[in-house]
């Protein structure tokens, strides 16, 4: 059995004594044959060196979080760290004490973050549509990539993004043959703050087909789908084929869904389309454009829509586009006449020359 001391070298037990951690050289991985408090002296033995505190026995609710954070001060060499998880405790404690949580309701928001990743999986991920839907994507997103004067403005990633998509070629489709949806052709450059088409840039974009799905919500699906990669033109051009995106709701039959409905909140998105762009020189660029006649683009579930990324599609009857790019048109009523169309979308990335992140912030 562990002896107990009141010596400086042990451990604090529940009962406020301390435990001394003996060495031992038998090996932890033969301990299937152990008693109880052989493998509990083991798991002691293999602790981290404890960072020594003056103890406090006597914790209130104005002398803990002091406490809680003098224990957690010893994250040597990561400052970034420490100042996280010092601020961290700071906050959460503050916020505990200012709605007076009581125990029912930390076991019930327990319960619930519990939940949250038992039902995520390598598709799913419960835990981002949580931040998504508390504003907390938006405002990292925000804080990440700060608008530049003159660029295009970031916007959240989501969930969805796949490294997985076909590479195309300038006025290919996204869309596999038969997807359904309205034929859509997305074309515009892609600029530097001057106004000069950037070559070679990589434009990675995703999105839902006509029925409001991704591609990795279907179980069947038997390959990507409504999302590829190309590469802009010389003079900084791109163009491609694509189904019109429609609004649609993020999942909402797990614990997430069920916050948002305790809020009387509802779970959907707009009509939108999402991008990255890469190139060498210059920052990357996350950014989604949203549709600016769509239902819920003023109150997007995940607070993703700002007024710069906010797009107008285009009605369009031009046989020498449909004839180069092979445009499948559809019958649409115009100002009360029968035409054969398709959606236009044009807009231009501006992307800004690559800069030095700045020191991330340690200390007030």
């Amino acid at each position: 059995m562990p002896s107990t001391t009141n010596g400086t070298n042990g451990t604090n037990g529940t009962n406020g004594t301390s435990v001394t951690k003996s060495a031992n050289t038998t090996n932890a991985h033969d301990a299937s044959n152990l008693d109880v408090s052989e493998k509990t002296r083991l798991k002691w033995a293999a602790e981290p060196k404890e960072h020594v505190v003056p103890p406090v026995l006597d914790l209130t609710v104005d002398n803990i979080t002091q406490n809680v954070v003098l224990v957690n001060s010893n994250v040597a060499g990561k400052p970034r760290l420490q100042y996280i998880i010092t601020e961290l405790i700071k906050a959460s404690h503050d916020f505990v004490r200012k709605v007076e949580l009581k125990f029912d309701e930390w076991e019930s928001a327990c319960e619930f973050l519990t939940s949250v990743g038992q039902i995520s999986d390598d598709v799913r991920h419960e835990m981002v549509l949580l931040s998504d839907i508390l504003g907390i994507s938006a405002l990292v997103d925000s804080i990440s990539y700060p608008h530049q004067p003159g660029a295009t403005e970031s916007s959240v990633l989501g969930p969805f993004h796949d490294e997985n998509a076909h590479v195309i070629g300038t006025g290919d489709s996204i869309a596999s043959e038969g997807t359904f949806g309205e034929c859509t052709l997305v074309r515009g450059h892609i600029r530097d703050v001057k106004g000069n088409g950037v070559a070679k840039a990589l434009i990675d974009v995703w999105e839902t087909d006509g029925n409001g799905v991704y591609d990795l919500e279907y179980a069947d699906k038997e390959g990507p789908d409504c999302r590829g990669k190309l590469w802009s033109e010389q003079d900084g051009s791109y163009a491609f084929k694509c189904v019109r995106p429609v609004p649609y709701p993020i999942s909402n039959d797990g614990p997430v869904g069920e916050l948002l409905r305790t809020l009387n909140r509802h779970w959907y998105r707009p009509a939108h389309m999402h991008f990255m762009v890469l190139h060498p020189e210059y920052n990357k660029l996350v950014t989604a454009l949203y549709s600016r006649d769509s239902k819920y683009v003023e109150s997007d579930t995940v607070f993703g829509v700002k007024k710069s990324l906010m797009v107008d599609y285009i009605f369009t009857v031009d046989d020498e586009l449909v004839k180069k790019y092979g445009l499948k048109t559809f019958k649409k009523q115009v100002d009360g006449v029968e035409k054969k169309g398709f959606w236009l979308l044009e807009f231009d990335f501006v992307l800004v020359k690559e800069s030095v992140e700045p020191p991330r912030k340690t200390h007030d």
